[in-house]
């Protein structure tokens, strides 16, 4: 797909190119809000939307923050142009977790956004979620593999925010493996450790026919 240059996108220090399915790692909230908000900003003020999946109490501190850096929260809500959305209501539907409904959940999110009338729509999700419901390792990376058949449909930035504290190394190494883009503390670089869905998919595949059934915990610690 071409993308369109008047379609840039400021994230992280550099621009997002025609690659738009960005994770990001960090070690704080500090250096997701150096990230996210002015990622949102710049969306806002250009007459797209942003589209943000966590908790609650998240929610109230993003609108804190796009509020100090001079976003209308309350207009820019009534306008469709910010719209929150908790895991429950995106991934985890009645306490499971479905590839594919998700996969056609968000495809939903970023069409309609067009058909709404705005540029792009920026969508950033918090994978705490993953933890809190003890989500299959292998499931979340088949998912986030996927998402790279799909996306590619669009022009709208996808990113996946993966807190450090919360998921094992060895699960970090394989989630940096199906995104095209990483953002590590405040800087964002073409991944060099990207492997193509298919492929990536294929390996998956022979992982899970030569584990022993059962889940693979994602968590780093104990919570």
């Amino acid at each position: 797909m071409k993308v369109n240059l008047e379609q840039s996108i400021h994230l992280a220090g550099s621009n997002l190119g025609k690659y738009r399915h960005v994770c990001a790692f960090f070690h704080n909230q500090d250096q997701e809000d150096k990230v996210v908000v002015p990622f949102f900003k710049e969306g806002i003020d250009r007459g797209g939307k942003a589209f943000y999946v966590s908790y609650p109490q998240m929610y109230v501190h993003l609108f804190h923050e796009l509020s100090h850096a001079g976003i209308e929260v309350k207009l820019a809500e009534k306008r469709g142009q910010l719209e929150v959305k908790k895991p429950e209501e995106v991934y985890v539907r009645d306490g499971r977790f479905d590839q594919d409904a998700v996969l056609a959940l968000i495809q939903e999110v970023l069409r309609k956004g067009a058909e709404q009338g705005f540029t792009l729509t920026r969508y950033v999700s918090r994978m705490e979620w993953a933890v809190k419901y003890r989500v299959g390792m292998n499931e979340l990376l088949e998912y986030e593999a996927r998402l790279n058949l799909v996306l590619p449909n669009f022009q709208d930035p996808v990113i996946c925010v993966y807190n450090l504290a919360q998921f094992k190394a060895d699960v970090v190494i394989d989630i940096l493996r199906t995104h095209p883009m990483v953002i590590i503390g405040k800087l964002m670089a073409k991944n060099p450790f990207f492997v193509p869905p298919d492929v990536f998919l294929q390996e998956l595949s022979e992982r899970r026919a030569n584990t022993r059934p059962g889940t693979v915990r994602l968590q780093k610690h104990e919570q």
